[in-house]
């Protein structure tokens, strides 16, 4: 048994899935006449409560495009130090966007309102423009932090009475929804943007969306076209899209219970795990490359993210007959 943890980006679409994908309706997106997409960016952009969605390749691409229609190049933007595309996304926003990143610090990827506030430029032509505060719901380097609704409130609204903009990296913002009980529209309220994935806690192979006002997405899809993701047949990916909202989401909930089992095994072998909130189980332990070689040699794979931190992120792929393998897996391999 082979138990994949490295990332929920490794799901296989299932054979339900895959029938979906075939049977989607399709045409031309490209020529704006392909029915699945459309009817996928209708319903994302209603999740999100906005106005409209654009259907994209990548989370990447969605990130970039979320920061490309709030910005211009030269401006400045805000995110938490440990954001994913500050580490993740190829340094796409000063190649492409031509923006700078800021950085700011704070526990599990949560900013500090007032940190947020002081890190804003006055108005001088010595300083970048502030343009843009990027928010991680949930955070993946973070360990899946869902961001406080409270704190959010008061990002927003230090950005706002600062004229800036906000987008919403809500990658695994299902997770963050689920786990709170709550809908993405009530995550991603208050943002211009948000971004969300399929291919990651929704098991589809590959997909992502942005989510704005009517004249924010007139701007990614032309964005998206001159970034090479306009693509031709893609209600395939959208029907694929379309079956995981129908049948994936609610399901999240498994994947939390199972993160918090895990969490609890690995606890009882005397190491040092926080509660997860949602799908990712963050184990602290020395030597983490040398016990992710060990766990491999067993069939467990997962991710080492420092020295003495392993990531190991719960999905669709995951059963509960996996679990106990996984904690005896780490038994051996904690032992050596």
């Amino acid at each position: 048994m082979i138990v994949d943890l490295r990332s929920d980006t490794v799901t296989l679409p299932t054979p339900d899935m895959l029938a979906a994908m075939m049977r989607a309706p399709l045409g031309d997106d490209v020529l704006g006449d392909d029915p699945s997409v459309h009817a996928l960016e209708e319903r994302s952009a209603h999740l999100a409560g906005k106005e409209a969605a654009v259907f994209v390749p990548s989370g990447t691409m969605a990130n970039l495009i979320g920061i490309m229609v709030s910005t211009r190049p030269g401006d400045e933007v805000l995110l938490h130090q440990d954001a994913h595309p500050f580490h993740y996304e190829g340094a796409g926003s000063a190649v492409v966007a031509g923006v700078q990143l800021r950085t700011l610090p704070g526990p599990g990827g949560v900013i500090d309102p007032n940190d947020l506030a002081t890190a804003v430029r006055p108005p001088d032509p010595h300083y970048p423009h502030t343009a843009l505060l990027c928010v991680e719901d949930t955070h993946n380097r973070g360990g899946g932090t869902l961001q406080p609704p409270t704190n959010t409130a008061r990002l927003l609204d230090v950005a706002r009475s600062n004229h800036m903009s906000a987008h919403l990296d809500g990658a695994r913002v299902f997770n963050a929804a689920i786990a709170a009980g709550t809908t993405v529209a009530d995550r991603a309220r208050g943002f211009d943007t948000v971004s969300f994935c399929f291919s990651k806690a929704l098991g589809c192979p590959a997909g992502s969306v942005v989510c704005g006002d009517q004249d924010r997405m007139v701007n990614a899809r032309r964005h998206r076209k001159m970034l090479g993701g306009a693509m031709r047949q893609s209600g395939m990916l959208a029907g694929a899209a379309l079956y995981a909202l129908d049948h994936h989401v609610d399901r999240l909930a498994d994947d939390h219970r199972r993160a918090r089992q895990l969490a609890v095994g690995l606890t009882e072998l005397g190491l040092d795990v926080p509660a997860p909130p949602s799908n990712i189980v963050v184990v602290q332990v020395p030597g983490a490359g040398g016990v992710a070689s060990r766990l491999e040699e067993s069939g467990v794979r997962c991710f080492p993210i420092g020295p003495d931190r392993l990531r190991l992120v719960v999905h669709l792929g995951i059963t509960d007959e996996m679990i106990p393998t996984t904690i005896d897996a780490f038994r051996r391999a904690t032992a050596a």
